[in-house]
């Protein structure tokens, strides 16, 4: 029987899933598989919740679209109103979308479109960093540091990603931190003064590298130092929350751990844990002023923005996450995941690096990754593919993201399989 739907490879058989539970996924065949990336970093909450479960049915029961420059609905209102309440700082205005993606080409527009309001027309550019992946539109991959994603599309793209990544394990520089004096930082500035803040709008981070990184995570100081650069020079400062972002590393949002209020955060994944297409663009108060003084009018959108069916879904995420203290646990089982991964590192020397916070931990390999994702799948563990190496090129690391309901035996199970699936790659 021919196919017709375009899957991530085209012609290679993929398991049909059945039905989930928890942080289990079963396919068709009667095997479990404990999904330890949750998903794509993103089933948050696990998998078959009946509080998300009702919150969906009550609210498409009611209305399930609403165009947004027609009508408002509740269910957004609500979710603004939340979004604004756990923010840090002044991070009181949201706008949604579908898709990570969306909500970082709509940070990019609203940075631009904030100097526009003031007057500043020549602040186009955006600054980010080498190993980095913001998205897959043009204008987010245009952002986004990831040759292998990039290459098909390079005449198409800006570059924007110029600045080394903080990537202590292999430091660009060559130097240790703390004695480096975070000179992966302070490049920064070097290169707004090489482009001219006068044509920069915004610096773009992920605050922990997931895809493009295998988790990488920058030292103390670093967002300090960035967020004082940005400040200096006028140039906004985005931070890339789609992964991180709603409990992922044991915080509500990972700025936290260092201290450090972003102008915008971009929202996805575990906004809706899965449960249905929802991202958010959160802008500050100041960027805002300008925007509400002149045009009150973001230039962006689109048909699904802001559907109630989805923010709806997004605040049920949001009061099972509280209700049940998910954050604190991420910290926690994430205190104790990060333990274990680093006893394996002394056994197994295919691992070079384990790096992370809470519950987004990152493996480095000496080895494809491949090999050790084939072998979990094989075992029933699901793993995330990551890039990592020099020039963020080599397909050699992978990230450990159970969801933040793990309990300790399943942390305990999950890194039973792993150790199996470390001891056949290496011929054990």
């Amino acid at each position: 029987m021919r196919e017709h739907l375009i899957k991530p490879l085209v012609g290679q058989p993929y398991p049909t899933i059945s039905h989930g539970n928890g942080i289990y996924l079963y396919d068709t065949n009667g095997k479990r598989y404990l999904d330890g990336s949750s998903g794509a970093i993103t089933a948050s909450i696990g998998h078959g919740v009946q509080e998300v479960i009702g919150a969906m049915t009550k609210q498409a029961e009611k209305v399930a679209f609403v165009y947004r420059s027609q009508f408002t609905s509740e269910a957004a209102e609500r979710l603004a109103k939340t979004l604004s309440d756990k923010s840090p700082g002044d991070l009181n205005w949201s706008f949604f979308v579908n898709s990570g993606t969306e909500a970082m080409e709509t940070a990019m527009k609203i940075a631009i479109q904030h100097y526009q309001e003031r007057g500043i027309t020549s602040k186009q550019k955006v600054i980010s960093r080498h190993m980095s992946y913001h998205g897959i539109t043009i204008g987010a991959l245009s952002m986004s540091g990831h040759p292998l994603r990039r290459q098909r599309f390079t005449p198409l793209l800006e570059d924007y990603p110029i600045l080394p990544p903080p990537y202590c394990f292999r430091c660009p520089f060559g130097l240790e931190h703390p004695s480096c004096q975070t000179a992966c930082a302070k490049q920064l500035e070097n290169e707004i003064e090489r482009i001219g803040s006068e044509h920069i709008a915004a610096f773009v981070a992920e605050p922990i590298v997931g895809a493009a990184g295998g988790a990488l995570t920058p030292p103390e100081d670093y967002y300090k130092i960035i967020k004082s650069i940005c400040e200096r020079y006028d140039i906004l400062f985005i931070a890339d929350e789609v992964m991180t972002g709603l409990g992922r590393t044991g915080a509500w949002f990972a700025m936290e751990h260092w201290g450090v209020v972003p102008d915008l955060i971009a929202l996805g994944k575990g906004l809706t844990a899965g449960y249905a297409p929802m991202a958010a663009t959160l802008v500050s108060d100041r960027v805002m002023e300008p925007i509400l003084q002149g045009s009150r009018l973001v230039m962006a959108g689109h048909t699904f923005s802001a559907n109630p069916l989805s923010a709806a879904v997004s605040l049920a995420v949001i009061e099972y996450v509280e209700r049940y203290s998910l954050v604190e646990n991420a910290a926690e089982k994430g205190g104790y995941l990060l333990e274990k991964l680093h006893d394996f590192k002394k056994e197994f020397p295919i691992i070079t690096d384990v790096r992370g916070k809470g519950l987004l931990l990152g493996l480095e390999l000496s080895i494809p990754c491949s090999h050790l994702i084939q072998a979990a799948t094989k075992y029933g563990l699901l793993l995330y593919p990551a890039v990592a190496g020099r020039n963020g090129k080599e397909e050699i690391a992978v990230l450990v993201a159970p969801p933040l309901t793990v309990t300790h035996a399943e942390i305990d199970e999950l890194l039973q399989l792993l150790y199996a699936s470390l001891q056949e790659v290496m011929g054990g």
